[in-house]
């Protein structure tokens, strides 16, 4: 449900001439609503990085939360971990996120001394002695062309024993499968409060910026760049999140 505190999604809820999702000043305003009733389990997912975030973390080195929106995946990491002397690198490209998250940092002063916020393009970051890594539904942003040289990026940036947590839309090799967890899904959103319009019109929107894959097409190019293991541990419907060692 939509907490007090929260603005309202209703950015798609009046018939609109087409265009491509931005992630623009309308939808920061609202994005906290947007998120949790537009992707399954995303409470849990957010909870569950900090906790991730708290097991692996190493003193002196970094966290990455790359594509942090309004930095939900950093203050759950900020809030857990118990290491002395470790920094938050939070990324987003979209510098109305990246405003809203540097206001929310003005008003919780405890946490400034551990989290920079850049705004720029997460293939542009420059990433070294990392022990924790966040692509928290943002490599689904990039284009396809692009995702191995950034994982790659990644992965030498990222430090022995060190992880990389991958949230994301998945498709399924079978057509059947995508279409009943594709129903599902827009189920979920029905019961969240949207209409048929909002739904139809947002997929439009996304539908040439948001190119989902397979887990099988995430295993293999993980595997292929060098991460020693990768698993699912969490999914719903056709959204994951995935952990791979380093």
């Amino acid at each position: 449900m939509t907490s007090s505190n929260q603005t309202r999604d209703r950015i798609f809820a009046e018939l609109m001439l087409p265009g491509d999702f931005v992630f623009d000043e309308k939808v920061a305003n609202v994005f906290e609503d947007m998120i949790n009733r537009s992707v399954p389990g995303y409470s849990t997912i957010i909870a569950m990085i900090g906790v991730l975030a708290e097991r692996y973390c190493q003193e002196n080195t970094t966290i990455y939360d790359l594509g942090c929106s309004l930095g939900g995946a950093t203050f759950a990491a900020a809030y857990q971990v118990s290491c002395s002397d470790y920094s938050i690198v939070a990324v987003d490209n979209s510098p109305a996120m990246i405003d809203k998250l540097q206001h929310r940092l003005a008003t919780e002063p405890g946490q400034r001394d551990h989290i920079q916020c850049r705004c720029e393009d997460i293939s542009a970051t420059e990433i070294s002695n990392a022990s924790v890594i966040v692509l928290n539904f943002s490599l689904q942003f990039i284009p396809l062309a692009q995702r191995h040289q950034l994982l790659e990026k990644i992965f030498e940036g990222l430090n022995p024993g060190g992880i990389l947590i991958i949230s994301e839309k998945i498709l399924f090799p079978d057509d059947s499968l995508n279409r009943l967890f594709s129903d599902l899904y827009h189920n979920f959103k029905e019961s969240r409060g949207y209409s048929q319009l909002e739904i139809s019109q947002k997929r439009a929107a996304l539908e040439n910026i948001l190119i989902p894959e397979t887990l099988n097409t995430h295993r293999s190019r993980l595997a292929t760049i060098g991460f020693r293991s990768f698993d699912v541990w969490f999914q719903c419907f056709n959204f994951a999140s995935m952990v791979a060692f380093r």
